[in-house]
């Protein structure tokens, strides 16, 4: 089991880990060994996550989630095979984490007088300005 919250904990076997060649640095051994993981786990039909919590991932995981509700992470940042693996869940752990907190509702405020006031003078002061800059017109014009 992988604690994730308090309340929330993601049995192992929900999760399907495929290890693939990773391109970049390493030399002869990048052509040889299978160090980058790709991480699946079905976020969509997860008994784990409870269901305010499941809306909130398929909304966060953005580009990561594919139509059927499964989330995609891809690890190559490292060398080895152990560390991109624990690289993945800790990844997917701190997704699932940011989807577990609650948003805080917003509340509506209105703006105060004085800060009203405030803009209003601005605006006159602006405007004023604007129109010490203009061309000199003609006294006929007025």
């Amino acid at each position: 089991m992988i604690k994730v919250t308090e309340n929330i904990a993601i049995d192992e076997r929900e999760l399907q880990e495929e290890f693939i060649r990773a391109s970049g640095p390493g030399g002869q051994n990048v052509n040889k060994v299978a160090t980058a993981v790709k991480l699946r786990f079905d976020a969509a039909h997860s008994p784990s996550l409870p269901g305010d919590v499941r809306d909130r991932l398929i909304r966060l995981a953005g580009s990561r989630i594919t139509e059927e509700g499964m989330i995609i992470i891809d690890a190559r940042r490292f060398r080895s095979q152990e560390r991109n693996r624990q690289d993945a869940r800790e990844r997917l752990v701190a997704l699932i984490r940011k989807a577990a907190q609650r948003p805080k509702p917003r509340r509506k405020t209105h703006p105060t007088a004085a800060s009203k006031e405030r803009r209003l003078e601005e605006k006159r002061r602006r405007g004023h300005m604007k129109r010490i800059r203009r061309p000199p017109s003609d006294a006929s014009d007025e």
